[in-house]
């Protein structure tokens, strides 16, 4: 079983989901956070992106945010294409992404599922009012919003919870789905590593560079690169 069990599979499906993770992204450009070279052995990010260290390091966090997570120029790679073309013949029911860059939507998907939440949206943590990902882009210091307020990234960080409603959808999506494809992901987060638990067919896939806790409970492992897989679809 491999690559061709993958392929008869989706061929055979009109019920996919995909949950991706940073590996989706690093063809496009963008760093992973826990590989071998990701940006969390480079600068202890799971600490500098926390909402402790947004709180009180604020202009810190910041300059890291602005100078390692605001990938505007990325463009979509062929596994996000590929997904959108899956998704426009009514086959791929929805993407699951744990990443913000935006980059599934760019490609032409509809249905996205960002439980981790997406640079493109920013908010005024006094006023509320919204702001697009410029506003941080082109800024200096702490980003304010017009009332003076500070402009917070829509993302969720270390020490936030993420949005319940957000993770019903996703599990709900996982349990109905015919073909389950996890690519690009360790499963090491909950509660996102749990919607591998949720899904309740026999065609549960995961294609990662390494071993993940998941693939135990897969029906199909592929170990590689995923932009690299999707290429032989």
């Amino acid at each position: 079983m491999g690559i061709d069990t993958l392929k008869d599979w989706i061929n055979g499906s009109d019920s996919i989901v995909f949950f991706g993770g940073a590996g989706v992204s690093t063809a496009s450009g963008i760093p992973d956070f826990r590989g071998k070279n990701g940006l969390n052995g480079k600068y202890n990010a799971e600490l500098i992106l926390s909402r402790g260290f947004f709180e009180t390091r604020t202009e810190e966090f910041f300059d890291f945010y602005r100078a390692h997570m605001l990938y505007t120029d990325a463009k979509p790679n062929i596994v996000h294409y590929y997904l959108a073309e899956l998704e426009r013949k009514r086959r791929l029911n929805t993407v699951i992404t744990q990443n913000i860059d935006g980059l599934h939507t760019k490609a032409g998907s509809k249905k996205v599922l960002e439980i981790h939440g997406s640079i493109y949206y920013n908010y005024c943590i006094r006023c509320g009012k919204s702001h697009g990902v410029e506003k941080i882009k082109n800024s200096t210091g702490v980003p304010r919003c017009e009332c003076g307020g500070i402009i917070k990234p829509d993302v969720v960080l270390y020490g936030e919870p993420l949005d319940q409603y957000m993770i019903d959808m996703a599990h709900a999506y996982a349990q109905a789905a015919d073909v389950l494809i996890i690519g690009g992901t360790s499963l090491n987060v909950y509660p996102a590593a749990g919607i591998l638990e949720s899904y309740m067919g026999k065609k549960a896939v995961i294609i990662n560079t390494e071993e993940t806790s998941g693939d135990k409970y897969a029906d199909l492992v592929i170990r590689g690169d995923i932009a690299e897989v999707f290429k032989e679809l």
